[in-house]
């Protein structure tokens, strides 16, 4: 009964408890109108963000066009030696032959066959520059920086443009262009194809501009270089070129005092081959001088071919004597020259079979006793690194008896001559000789030095001294 009786009375005290306290209302819609604004604003934000999106693609890709005054990210820095000088040349003066330049480049990208690379488009036509224009023989030349961009992307380019002399903009071609990320010099070679051609450098307008043309091989044993520039005192070098191709790509040199700030060749063409039809009679006539063993027919041309390409001579006008010819190892040797008019000789030793063949020797005489002289090379060893050895080839001039070899200071020593008057003599690879020639009577007729071993060919005989027998 008592635990009724607590029982009776707790249910009342709790129901009494219950009845106070105050029920809220459904939070449900509450949430509900929470959820809808923060949807309603994260869909403006979506759409904004998709908004700025399409924007920046569409300035990026040039859908969307964005003034030339607005400022944008360079990707390339161009050369300030160019684009900060002063603009150079007659034509810079003629206000109403730029304003048309301006106006064709920055409605009509592909003036004269130019086309901005991939998606590049033409910018702000106030920022186009003539950096150097004039009338030469047979041309006119304008050198244009041209601003280009991507969106917000921008970078310069250097365009070449060459037309008739006096010519309108609409006559100017597409002539080539650079980037202009390292380029303080930029050159410009027209050859010339039945009218004179033209070679230009502009660099910057404190240095000095030298064109150099072919070689010529003075008759004391010196290589020497004609300046075709015309320098006017800006950086500016100006070269006419000859109606025929060249011979020979014309070598650009730019300076500072003595300080080179760019050497290279020009590049472009056409150069007439010195190879052609001229070289069959050549070598008809070269085999009836030939001093030694008979050469095979292809050894010979590559010979040959080889000595007045790596010269740069032509083959009307040089005479080619075969001076030595043998047969080591089952290969073709031979010591040949080769003699520009009125210049001096260059001798070449060369051995292997077609299609793989050597240069052993290059070396330029004076004109004057160089039949007399004796001419050594050093051996290689046959290895894919062809390390030099300690053995000397020695062919003896026509009318030698004797031909000694002296080793730095040391006494001279007698090579043993063959019946084709050659020998071979042991001299150190590392240390300086010099052979000398007697006749039967002991005179002497010529002497000459054994030169290293050249690791470099990439110049003309007698550029260095290594090459050449005159200091």
């Amino acid at each position: 009964m008592n635990e009724s009786f607590a029982e009776s009375a707790l249910n009342s005290a709790l129901r009494q408890a219950a009845h106070g306290i105050g029920v809220p209302e459904d939070p449900w819609p509450s949430f509900a109108r929470r959820e809808q604004r923060h949807r309603r604003i994260r869909l403006m934000w979506t759409a904004a963000v998709a908004t700025v999106v399409a924007m920046v693609v569409g300035v990026q890709t040039n859908v969307v066009s964005l003034p030339g005054w607005a400022p944008g990210i360079a990707v390339a820095a161009a050369p300030a030696s160019l684009l900060d000088a002063p603009p150079r040349g007659a034509l810079t003066g003629d206000k109403a032959w730029l304003d048309t330049l301006r106006a064709r480049l920055s409605t009509d990208s592909s003036l004269g066959g130019w086309h901005p690379d991939g998606m590049w488009k033409v910018g702000d036509r106030d920022r186009i520059r003539l950096l150097y224009g004039s009338d030469q023989p047979g041309h006119r030349v304008a050198l244009v920086a041209v601003p280009l961009r991507i969106g917000l992307l921008t970078k310069k380019s250097l365009v070449w443009f060459v037309g008739p002399p006096g010519a309108g903009v609409e006559q100017m071609r597409y002539a080539g262009h650079s980037e202009g990320e390292d380029n303080s010099v930029m050159t410009l070679m027209r050859t010339g194809t039945g009218s004179n051609g033209l070679a230009i450098v502009v660099g910057p307008t404190d240095s000095t501009v030298t064109i150099s043309g072919g070689p010529r091989y003075t008759p004391r044993g010196t290589v020497e270089y004609q300046n075709l520039a015309r320098p006017d005192g800006s950086g500016v070098g100006i070269a006419v070129l000859p109606a025929e191709p060249l011979w020979s790509e014309p070598v650009v040199r730019v300076s500072r005092g003595d300080h080179v700030l760019f050497q290279s060749g020009l590049g472009g063409g056409p150069y007439a081959a010195p190879i052609g039809r001229r070289i069959e009679a050549l070598l008809t006539e070269i085999k009836r001088g030939i001093r030694g063993a008979p050469l095979d027919d292809t050894n010979l041309r590559n010979f040959v071919e080889t000595a007045l390409s790596d010269s740069r001579l032509p083959v009307a006008g040089t005479t080619v004597r075969v001076r030595w010819s043998a047969s080591v190892n089952g290969q073709d040797v031979a010591l040949l020259t080769v003699q520009p008019a009125g210049g001096g000789v260059i001798a070449y030793a060369m051995h292997g079979d077609d299609p793989s063949w050597w240069r052993d020797l290059r070396l330029l005489l004076p004109a004057e006793g160089a039949d007399q002289r004796p001419i050594g090379w050093r051996l290689r060893a046959d290895n894919p690194r062809r390390t030099p050895t300690d053995k000397v080839r020695v062919v003896a001039p026509p009318d030698a008896a004797r031909v000694t070899v002296a080793v730095g200071s040391a006494s001279p020593i007698t090579v043993t001559l063959d019946a084709s008057n050659a020998g071979t003599a042991s001299v150190p690879h590392d240390q300086p000789a010099t052979l000398t020639a007697y006749s039967s009577d002991g005179d002497v007729l010529g002497s000459t030095p054994v030169p290293l071993v050249e690791t470099d060919m990439s110049g003309l005989p007698g550029e260095s001294q290594a090459t050449r027998v005159v200091p």
